[in-house]
């Protein structure tokens, strides 16, 4: 880990104007001065760390030597911000090689070797010598076998030496074999440390120094007291998440919002105690926009709409690249990849790059826009409309404590603010999807913060009752959460009827459906229930509700937006204890009704 406090050798410059003669009289002083973190602006993908660099006491010129910065410092970002007393000529950034005296861990290293060596020598001399031993043994054991079917023959057999003897050798040939296989396992062990030692010299050995990055400042100093400066740079390794917590209780308690942030700091650089900035900006670091290119057409083979696809088939006049072999989301995964590339080219300060990227990037979407129109089929199966491109809102949270995110692999949790909502609690039902019922809160956003998309953990009290994902949320705009299921509330849907009739050269078929809701609470809740009916866009079929009790709900939105797609919404009070025979019963019915030779096909969700 590197230190917060950063060495700044100062060089006083006498004579800098002067030409090559004044300078080479004059030898500059190294002063040691120090620099420590004042602000972390995080952003998705880099961090902006700004430094105050101490500026020693003296008047004229100095160049101030800012080292060592992160190995992820972005070289042409470095800025510097004067003032009054001290007037910030240039800053550049550098990399020099430090030297290191490595020579005493080599030789231990070296050292270390040659006594696993060793140790490997005599595990295999161990291992030749019970190899050795297992095979005198085998030649025993077959002179013994002779000598004792001679003894045989001659009735001169004892039958207390024939067992001592064979009770020796099978006793010798297990030990044998256990010596066999902890030796070989010795061995693998000490090649494994030999491997090791044999890479870490390989390493130490490679070079005998390393690169460091530093900022050279060069600052025009008016007054005698000492002062300050501040260094920015921008650093790769960084990133942040938004991260949710919340916290369900009693009907009237307001849920209580953890609003967090999952930082990942591994640029390198511990940053300690210091001011804290979360932003979604895209810091691109050029000062004025792109230029705007010229847009040129190209003309293709049109697609045949029956025959297969052939990838590359379109060719342009002036080998310009053809998007009519990519599909819709492949466009977009290559458009946001210019558009990612363009601002590492930004920051590259390789602008024409960066505006050509963008281009390009452009004239995807703006082919996507164009030609996924009737009468063109761009992308045989992928139905369109434009992709649009627009991005979260830029906004920036400045945490109120100071904070210490030391540099490490894995994300660090810091919290942004607290938040208490007043819910408007209600339950749904989905029985089409899942018999459960869930508990569901309105909530809205009466804070200063903006919530950002990100996901969250949800809780009953102190119980955790699942995992959700939170949208956009804007100042003032309400949002829903839910807090899992309710085991107290219980819903059944069925199929009472279904009939088939002809109606000259139509057929009608028509259903029945009731669904049945029973409450174990000891109070009422409110419930919205959900069903739907099919939804035809073939004009010869007519899908169309002939009753339900009790009557859908009458809300403007859910029959501007829902009630069109066939979705069917009822808001009941669920009384507590009905169940059994005084469960709720909800009952609807509906027809189709299509040409008597036809008859329904697939269904599918959209």
């Amino acid at each position: 880990m590197r230190s917060l406090m950063i060495l700044v050798m100062v060089l006083p410059l006498a004579g800098w104007l002067s030409g090559a003669a004044a300078e080479s009289a004059a030898q500059p002083t190294v002063k040691i001065a120090t620099s420590k973190l004042a602000q972390v602006t995080v952003y998705t993908g880099s961090a902006l760390v700004t430094r105050e660099v101490d500026v020693p006491e003296g008047t004229g010129i100095f160049e101030l030597i800012v080292s060592p910065l992160p190995t992820g410092v972005v070289d042409s970002s470095l800025y510097s911000e004067g003032n009054d007393t001290s007037r910030v000529l240039t800053t550049r950034a550098r990399t020099k090689v430090v030297q290191e005296d490595i020579r005493e861990e080599v030789r231990k290293l070296q050292a270390q070797l040659k006594e696993l060596q060793l140790r490997s020598s005599q595990v295999a001399g161990d291992m030749e010598t019970v190899g050795q031993n297992q095979r005198l043994l085998e030649k025993l054991e077959d002179f013994t076998s002779a000598t004792t079917k001679q003894l045989t023959e001659k009735g001169l057999l004892s039958s207390d030496q024939t067992i001592k003897l064979a009770t020796f050798v099978m006793t010798t040939r297990s030990d044998h074999s256990k010596q066999q296989v902890n030796l070989q396992h010795q061995l693998e062990q000490i090649a494994a440390e030999i491997q090791f030692v044999q890479r870490q010299l390989q390493q130490k050995s490679a070079g005998s120094g390393r690169t460091e990055h530093e900022a050279v400042i060069v600052v025009d100093k008016r007054q005698a007291a000492a002062g300050k400066i501040r260094l920015n740079y921008l650093v790769n390794g960084a990133s942040w998440r938004p991260q949710y917590k919340f916290r369900a209780g009693q009907a009237k308690e307001p849920v209580q919002v953890e609003y967090l942030a999952a930082v990942a700091q591994n640029t390198g650089e511990d940053w300690n105690n210091v001011q804290i900035v979360l932003s979604t900006a895209q810091p691109m670091l050029n000062a004025a926009p792109p230029e705007l290119r010229a847009l040129e057409v190209s003309l293709a083979q049109p697609v045949v709409a029956s025959g297969p696809r052939v990838q590359g088939q379109a060719q342009t006049a002036n080998n310009m690249p053809s998007f009519d072999n990519m599909s819709q989301q492949q466009l977009e995964v290559q458009s946001r990849a210019l558009r990612s590339k363009a601002i590492e080219d930004y920051r590259g300060n390789r602008t024409d790059v960066a505006g050509k990227a963008i281009n390009d990037a452009a004239a995807m979407e703006q082919w996507v826009e164009l030609c996924q129109i009737e009468g063109v089929a761009p992308v045989a199966g992928v139905p369109g409309a434009p992709s649009s491109n627009r991005e979260g809102p830029s906004v920036t949270y400045r945490l109120e404590s100071v904070l210490s995110l030391p540099s490490r692999r894995d994300e660090q949790i810091v919290p942004i603010a607290r938040l208490d909502l007043v819910p408007d609690y209600y339950y749904k039902a989905v029985p089409v999807l899942t018999s459960h019922i869930y508990r569901q809160a309105d909530l809205v956003n009466r804070s200063e913060w903006v919530l950002l998309p990100g996901e969250a953990t949800m809780y009953q009290g102190a119980d955790f009752v699942g995992r959700s994902t939170l949208p956009l949320v804007a100042i003032g705009e309400q949002f829903t959460v839910g807090f899992g299921v309710d085991p107290q509330l219980q819903v059944q849907r069925r199929l009472l009827d279904r009939n088939r009739t002809v109606q000259g050269g139509n057929q009608v078929l028509k259903y029945d459906y009731r669904i049945l809701v029973s409450s174990y609470k000891t109070e009422p809740v409110r419930l919205q229930l959900w069903d739907r009916l099919p939804v035809a866009e073939n004009p010869n079929v007519a899908i169309t509700l002939v009753g339900q009790a009790p009557e859908l709900c009458r809300d403007p939105l859910y029959l501007r937006e829902e009630r069109t797609k066939n979705l069917l919404r009822w808001d009941l009070t669920i009384e507590p204890n009905t169940s059994g025979e005084k469960a709720v019963a909800v009952n609807y019915q509906f027809r189709v009704e299509l040409d008597r030779q036809m008859q329904l096909g697939t269904f599918a969700a959209k």
